[in-house]
């Protein structure tokens, strides 16, 4: 039977033409082009990848911890102004050291010359730690350091230690209540943060602490966004190089294996692989920032232009060894398989419009990277493969005669492709009422994720930054900041009474709410002279702050003293239950505006942007993506001019998208924001096996062909190369699983799985479902007329 289908193939093959009307209104023709000079176009391609070479130094990376909530919003505008007046947080290294002995004289002292040492390192502009606390004043005189030049021996040290650990200003803030943590606070210089000066920064920070507290036993990490943005521009441009090592890697291995043939294995994977570094190329002239979800788009463009490539290259591959000549093979290759492309790479497209629809900046950034890669990998794999098919191969007769008898790669697939379709459109009406029912279900649980964010899931998890956080979440409330802005009317000052109370109120309200701690502000200074000093009038806070470091200063009160914060910290929890957090501490700020008005009181920071922010972010996205069902089978029954068409593409193209909503159901987690990048994109990109197979089935579909035989003609004649492009496109995505981004890891299985399940939907799904609307279609036209 299957001999019988290759005769088949090959007569039909012989003298067609191409289709009458072109499902790519004709720009499949565009591949065309450049076999007609292949010389030329490759002196041209080589220009265009010098071009390209110098693109890709020009790709910057962003490694912002806010990129995410990038937006035209009020709350992002606010959160940007903070940063601006206070910019602190955003320079900070946080140094966290731990260990049961800390406060032993020897390690004390030890803590002391690290903490010095780290005020010379390149870059610093000030510090914070337990070392610049205070005693209280004595009337007319300065502050005294809490910590003498000399520290006291014996019983003295004992009680010096319990006068530290009690110290209002440090505790719980810049040492634990168990004293056995304490937070160095490294401020840097902006410029060093925004260059490449922070790698060197970094290292020396981390050659103190290994000279300095090597021998003390204590354990010392560093987190604060400075490190952890370094980390996440290691972790992306590492996973580059990784990502194309491997995913190139996996391409020529399959190709060489089932095409035995170095000029196919060629055709097939070099194509994909001049996509990746033109794509990359553009987006560098375009002044792309390479971020954690850009840094997907190798693989992206792999699984794009391979799946593609492959399908080019078996189709002329089966013409050469039908016996036609070359030029001709790969010419009809184009004509034939072609519109196919142009569709898949349309349906692509689509998914990358999708995402515009989101809030988020680098979400619609990435969404544009997509689409003019997916631009450019369509011309380059139309124009790519027949050129390199026309320079490369030889002996086109002898290959003919060689694979006529020998070719039982493909012959095995092909007869695994045969067992499954002639099961498949034995009963396609029962097939396909259970297909519905399961995908039903399956939406069901897919409709029960909710949304989930962590800070923790951009940073890599692997490394020192998200583990020192945890270490502040536990010992110290939290490492990330909820803070609350107070902006003064006019007529008012930092030191007038109203002003000073409306601070107090604020400071009261976000100490009593429950999940926030650490809390700092100018009234922490107040309470802390009128207990120690007896005395917390306005001339005494002056004088005391007078004497604070500029950098200390700039992190509550504004440069122009008419706007203050008060600083708390969180855990970095889901933004779930951070929620609830900041929309209560938000309610509870209602009193004290009624009680104040005039003063301008918000909740901001990272962690509030994100709480509030996430889940409709993601929620628009998952949205989007229900509207990208049905804009893309719209988009492909018009191309195909065939109502069965549009439907029969239908469950099939959803199945991968809630199969793997329910397989995060059944892990336990939600939908993040690299969740539903991946199943947005994923739903695109696995439509194509659905294309060319509806492709080939169009072209099989004459008068008198049964569409039982139809279905399996196409399904023996294109099942090879789609079981092989979804094993390449699997593995282009999973590569990802080395990243130490968790978002990325994420993307990267997620993505290689929904391709897996989109293969299972086109080989069990549309095969009957597909049969059982063409039937119905004659049923109701009283007609064999073919209905695609």
């Amino acid at each position: 039977m299957l001999e019988k289908h290759s005769e088949n193939e090959v007569h039909v093959d012989k003298v067609e033409q191409g289709p009458a009307s072109s499902i790519a209104f004709g720009l499949e023709r565009i591949g065309l082009i450049a076999v007609r000079a292949p010389i030329v176009s490759c002196i041209v391609l080589l220009v265009l990848i010098v071009g390209a070479v110098f693109g890709i130094h020009r790709i910057k990376i962003d490694d912002s911890l806010s990129q995410l909530f990038r937006s035209d919003t009020r709350e992002f505008k606010q959160y940007e102004e903070v940063t601006k007046k206070f910019p602190a947080e955003e320079f900070d290294v946080l140094v966290v050291v731990e260990g049961k002995n800390l406060l032993a004289r020897n390690n004390l002292e030890k803590l002391r010359d690290f903490v010095t040492d780290l005020q010379l390192v390149d870059g610093t502009r000030g510090l914070v730690s337990l070392f610049s606390a205070r005693q209280a004043p004595a009337p007319g005189k300065l502050p005294a350091a809490l910590f003498p030049a000399e520290l006291p021996e014996g019983d003295a040290y004992n009680k010096f230690i319990e006068t530290v650990k009690n110290n209002e200003i440090i505790r719980g803030k810049l040492l634990s209540e168990d004293g056995t943590l304490a937070l160095i606070v490294l401020s840097l210089d902006p410029e060093v943060v925004g260059s490449n000066k922070l790698t060197k920064t970094v290292a020396d920070i981390r050659a103190l602490m290994k000279e300095d507290l090597g021998e003390t036993g204590l354990n010392v990490q560093l987190s604060g966004v400075p490190v952890m943005q370094l980390e996440i521009r290691n972790a992306v441009e590492r996973d580059g190089l990784t990502y194309n090592i491997l995913g190139i890697l996996a391409g020529c291995i399959i190709a060489i294996i089932f095409f035995r043939k170095v000029s196919f294995m060629v055709a097939a994977a070099f194509p994909p692989m001049i996509a990746i570094l033109l794509a990359l190329g553009a987006l560098g002239w375009a002044n792309f920032n390479l971020n954690m979800f850009l840094n997907v788009m190798t693989p992206l463009i792999m699984v794009i232009s391979f799946s593609d490539s492959m399908q080019l290259t078996f189709a002329a591959r089966d013409r050469l060894i039908a016996g036609q000549d070359k030029f001709t093979a790969f010419k009809n290759a184009v004509l034939v398989v072609g519109p196919a492309c142009v569709l898949t790479h349309g349906t692509a497209g689509i998914s990358f419009i999708a995402l515009q629809f989101s809030d988020s900046d680098l979400i619609r950034k990435f969404g544009e990277a997509g689409l003019a890669a997916t631009i450019i990998a369509l011309v380059a794999v139309l124009s790519l493969v027949p050129v390199f098919g026309v320079l490369l191969v030889r002996n086109e007769k002898l290959f003919a005669v060689k694979f006529q008898s020998t070719d039982a790669g493909v012959q095995a697939l092909r007869n695994f492709c045969y067992w499954i379709a002639v099961r498949m459109v034995g009963r396609p009406g029962l097939f396909s009422l259970i297909a519905l029912l399961f995908v039903g279900s399956l939406g069901i649980v897919y409709a029960n994720l909710e949304p989930r964010y962590r800070l923790a899931d951009q940073v890599p998890d692997k490394r020192q930054a998200v583990a020192a956080s945890d270490r502040l979440d536990a010992k110290l409330t939290g490492a990330n900041p909820v803070n609350v802005l107070i902006q003064f009317p006019k007529g008012e000052s930092l030191y007038s009474p109203e002003t000073l109370q409306t601070i107090a109120d604020v400071h009261s309200t976000v100490e009593k709410t429950a999940g926030v701690g650490n809390v700092w502000s100018v009234e922490t200074l107040r309470r802390w002279l009128a207990e120690k000093a007896g005395n917390a009038d306005v001339a005494t806070l002056k004088e005391y702050i007078s004497v604070i470091p500029e950098h200390l200063v700039r992190r509550f009160i504004d440069a122009q003293q008419d706007a203050v914060l008060v600083a708390g910290r969180v855990p970095d929890k889901d933004s779930s239950q951070l929620l609830p957090i900041v929309d209560k501490l938000d309610a509870e700020l209602d009193a004290v505006r009624k009680k104040h008005p005039g003063y301008e009181i918000a909740v901001t920071g990272l962690a509030a942007i994100a709480a509030r922010n996430s889940a409709s972010m993601i929620e628009k996205l998952n949205h989007g993506l229900t509207i990208e069902f049905a804009l893309v089978a719209i988009f492909i029954g018009l191309a195909f001019r065939s109502w069965v068409v549009m439907f029969a593409c239908i469950l099939p193209g959803i199945f991968p998208v809630v199969m793997s909503g329910t397989v995060l159901w059944a892990m336990g987690e939600g939908l993040q924001f690299a969740s539903v990048v991946a199943l947005t994109v994923s739903f695109g990109l696995g439509l194509s096996a659905t294309i060319h197979f509806l492709n080939r089935l169009r072209l099989e579909s004459k008068p008198g062909v049964g569409s039982a035989l139809a279905v399996e003609r196409a399904t023996v004649l294109v099942g090879p190369a789609l079981i092989l492009t979804t094993v390449v496109l699997a593995c282009g995505l999973v590569v990802t699983v080395f990243s130490d981004l968790p978002s990325l890891r994420l993307f990267g299985w997620l993505g290689a799985f929904s391709m897996i399940m989109a293969l299972v939907a086109d080989l069990f799904i549309l095969r009957p479902t597909a049969m059982w609307l063409i039937n119905l279609h004659a049923r109701l036209q009283g007609t064999d007329k073919p209905a695609i």
